[in-house]
Protein backbone atom coordinates (compact mmCIF):
# COMPACT_ATOMS: atom_id res chain seq x y z
CA UNK A 1 0.00 0.00 0.00
CA UNK A 2 1.11 3.34 -0.56
CA UNK A 3 0.61 6.68 0.94
CA UNK A 4 -1.50 8.17 -2.11
CA UNK A 5 -3.88 4.86 -1.53
CA UNK A 6 -4.18 5.68 2.14
CA UNK A 7 -5.27 8.93 1.07
CA UNK A 8 -8.33 7.46 -1.18
CA UNK A 9 -9.56 4.84 1.79
CA UNK A 10 -9.55 7.89 3.98
CA UNK A 11 -11.01 10.30 1.67
CA UNK A 12 -7.82 12.46 3.35
CA UNK A 13 -6.48 15.84 2.36
CA UNK A 14 -2.54 16.00 1.75
CA UNK A 15 -1.28 18.50 3.78
CA UNK A 16 2.34 18.05 3.33
CA UNK A 17 3.85 15.45 0.64
CA UNK A 18 6.85 14.36 2.99
CA UNK A 19 9.21 12.64 0.52
CA UNK A 20 6.60 11.16 -1.77
CA UNK A 21 2.94 10.10 -1.90
CA UNK A 22 4.06 7.12 -3.59
CA UNK A 23 6.11 5.37 -0.02
CA UNK A 24 5.50 2.20 0.45
CA UNK A 25 3.19 1.55 3.62
CA UNK A 26 3.60 -1.71 5.34
CA UNK A 27 1.78 -1.34 8.64
CA UNK A 28 0.04 0.95 11.01
CA UNK A 29 -0.71 2.47 14.32
CA UNK A 30 -3.69 4.30 15.97
CA UNK A 31 -2.89 6.33 19.27
CA UNK A 32 -3.23 9.49 20.79
CA UNK A 33 -0.44 8.50 23.47
CA UNK A 34 3.04 8.69 21.81
CA UNK A 35 4.59 6.93 25.06
CA UNK A 36 2.67 3.96 23.89
CA UNK A 37 3.64 4.39 20.55
CA UNK A 38 7.84 4.78 21.37
CA UNK A 39 6.76 1.51 23.34
CA UNK A 40 4.57 -0.92 21.98
CA UNK A 41 5.32 -0.38 18.06
CA UNK A 42 7.57 -1.53 16.14
CA UNK A 43 8.18 -1.34 12.52
CA UNK A 44 5.37 0.77 11.78
CA UNK A 45 4.91 3.22 8.48
CA UNK A 46 1.75 5.41 8.92
CA UNK A 47 0.32 6.65 12.77
CA UNK A 48 -3.04 7.57 12.97
CA UNK A 49 -3.81 9.98 15.75
CA UNK A 50 -6.25 13.16 17.04
CA UNK A 51 -2.79 14.49 18.56
CA UNK A 52 -2.00 17.84 17.17
CA UNK A 53 1.87 18.99 18.06
CA UNK A 54 5.46 18.56 17.06
CA UNK A 55 5.58 15.69 19.26
CA UNK A 56 3.69 13.42 17.01
CA UNK A 57 6.59 14.74 13.85
CA UNK A 58 8.95 14.29 15.90
CA UNK A 59 8.09 10.73 17.10
CA UNK A 60 7.30 9.24 13.68
CA UNK A 61 10.85 10.21 12.92
CA UNK A 62 11.82 7.89 15.35
CA UNK A 63 10.22 5.58 14.42
CA UNK A 64 10.86 5.47 10.82
CA UNK A 65 7.39 5.98 9.74
CA UNK A 66 6.57 7.56 6.47
CA UNK A 67 3.40 9.31 6.63
CA UNK A 68 1.06 10.71 10.08
CA UNK A 69 -2.90 10.97 9.56
CA UNK A 70 -4.58 13.11 11.77
CA UNK A 71 -7.92 12.13 12.38
CA UNK A 72 -11.41 13.79 13.65
CA UNK A 73 -10.70 16.70 10.87
CA UNK A 74 -7.63 17.88 12.78
CA UNK A 75 -5.18 20.31 10.57
CA UNK A 76 -1.66 21.09 12.95
CA UNK A 77 -0.09 24.16 11.98
CA UNK A 78 2.20 25.40 9.35
CA UNK A 79 5.61 24.76 12.06
CA UNK A 80 4.56 21.22 12.42
CA UNK A 81 4.34 20.70 8.39
CA UNK A 82 7.36 22.28 7.82
CA UNK A 83 9.23 20.11 10.28
CA UNK A 84 7.22 16.84 8.90
CA UNK A 85 8.33 18.39 5.11
CA UNK A 86 12.08 18.37 6.58
CA UNK A 87 11.75 14.95 7.92
CA UNK A 88 10.07 13.91 4.75
CA UNK A 89 7.10 12.62 6.55
CA UNK A 90 3.62 12.85 4.45
CA UNK A 91 0.87 14.40 6.41
CA UNK A 92 -2.69 14.00 5.85
CA UNK A 93 -5.78 14.95 7.57
CA UNK A 94 -9.17 12.95 7.56
CA UNK A 95 -12.51 13.59 8.45
CA UNK A 96 -13.21 10.16 9.62
CA UNK A 97 -12.88 9.47 13.65
CA UNK A 98 -9.62 7.01 14.78
CA UNK A 99 -11.62 3.65 15.28
CA UNK A 100 -13.15 4.27 11.50
CA UNK A 101 -10.17 5.18 9.89
CA UNK A 102 -8.10 2.43 11.33
CA UNK A 103 -11.02 0.00 10.48
CA UNK A 104 -10.68 0.64 6.55
CA UNK A 105 -7.40 0.20 6.79
CA UNK A 106 -7.27 -2.96 8.11
CA UNK A 107 -10.16 -4.45 5.73
CA UNK A 108 -7.75 -2.41 2.69
CA UNK A 109 -4.93 -4.84 4.06
CA UNK A 110 -2.43 -3.04 6.54
CA UNK A 111 -2.19 -4.53 9.80
CA UNK A 112 -0.65 -3.04 12.83
CA UNK A 113 3.36 -3.35 13.72
CA UNK A 114 2.83 -4.39 17.35
CA UNK A 115 4.34 -8.09 17.82
CA UNK A 116 0.49 -8.49 19.43
CA UNK A 117 -0.77 -8.38 15.97
CA UNK A 118 0.90 -10.51 14.52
Amino acid sequence: MTVNDIQRILNAQVLCQGAGLDAQVHTACGSDMMSDVLAFVKDQSVLLTGLVNSQVIRTAEMMDMVCVVFVRGKRPDQEILDLAGQRGIAVLSTPLRMFTACGRLYDAGLRGGCEADE
